[in-house]
Formats: structure tokens, C-alpha cells, sequence
């Protein structure tokens, strides 16, 4: 996509900076949510599950171990998100902006989830989201990536529908 001078994506370029601190606070939660809902919550997988089957106390301890990695991994990607926004509200060129700051963390969020289920479910095989659930493993991988695109789609279109960030036409 080319860009129009001032612009960024599509965007105002002065909303950079509040986009980024969003899209990287969005990873981390996307982050949290999964491990958290479905690593021990619903306890649907953990992080080497398909690898290093948690069927004994030492293999779950392993998956456990890493999961708390995962944990660590998305817990950075938060305290930078919430950094890059704090640095992002001190600049008076940046437009405050709820929406996009909204629309931002869910496109983040829904890019967690296609970078992760390509990477950590199709490429690595480590995990899947629902090994024992109804329907196949497939599925269950897919509609993650599905819910990703949705999220990366979604979040973008509000930013872009939010007058502080879209370009003027």
C-alpha cells in the first residue's frame, strides 16, 4: 500500500506511536488471555503439549516450566506496550484517542494469535489449541487463526474508522 505524505499505513502519521504502543500491548494480552484461559483455565493445552505429552508429574512440570516462559514472554510485551503508551501520551502531536488505542490492542491481540498458531501450531507442532475437543485438531487450529485474522481486521477498521487517526480525505 503506498501512502499519501503524512501518512503511516494508511493512517495519520502522528497516530503512530499511540497504533504501536496498542498493537504491542494487544500482543501481550492476546498472550495473557491465552495462557490463561486455555493453558490453565480450561486447561485445553500448555506450551509443549504435543511434544512432551503432560501424561506424567515430570512432563507436566516441564510443560508448566514453559508455559511460566510463555507467561514471562507475554508479561514484557505488556509492560512495553504499556510504556510505549505512557511515552505516547507525554507527546502532544499524538491525537488521545480511545478508539484508536482500542482498535490498535485488538489488532495486536488478533496478531498474537496468527503469529502464534502459525508458528507454534502448524510450523512447530508443539501445541494445538483443542487436542481432545469435539472435531479435529484442524479445526480447532484454524478457527484460532480465523479468530486472528478477525481480530487483525477488525481492530484495524476501528482505527481507521476513528477521525483521529484516519487520514483526512
Amino acid at each position: 500500500m503506498s501512502d499519501q505524505p503524512g501518512t503511516w499505513f494508511g493512517l495519520q502519521r502522528r497516530a503512530k506511536p499511540l497504533v504501536q504502543a496498542g498493537v504491542v500491548l494487544g500482543v501481550g494480552l492476546g498472550g495473557f488471555f491465552d495462557g490463561i484461559v486455555l493453558h490453565q483455565l480450561l486447561q485445553w493445552h500448555h506450551m509443549l503439549s504435543a511434544s512432551v505429552a503432560p501424561t506424567t508429574v515430570a512432563n507436566l512440570r516441564t510443560n508448566v516450566v514453559a508455559d511460566g516462559l510463555f507467561h514471562a514472554a507475554t508479561y514484557v510485551f505488556t509492560v512495553a506496550g504499556t510504556v510505549l503508551l505512557l511515552r505516547a501520551w507525554r507527546d502532544p502531536a499524538v491525537p488521545p484517542s480511545g478508539q484508536t488505542l482500542l482498535g490498535s490492542t485488538v489488532l495486536g491481540w488478533g496478531l498474537f494469535n496468527v503469529v502464534e498458531g502459525t508458528v507454534n501450531h502448524q510450523l512447530l507442532g508443539i501445541h494445538h489449541v483443542w487436542p481432545d475437543g469435539p472435531g479435529s485438531v484442524l479445526l480447532w487450529d484454524v478457527a484460532f487463526l480465523v479468530w486472528g485474522v478477525l481480530f487483525v481486521l477488525g481492530g484495524y477498521a476501528v482505527v481507521r474508522g476513528d477521525g483521529a487517526a484516519a487520514p483526512p480525505e
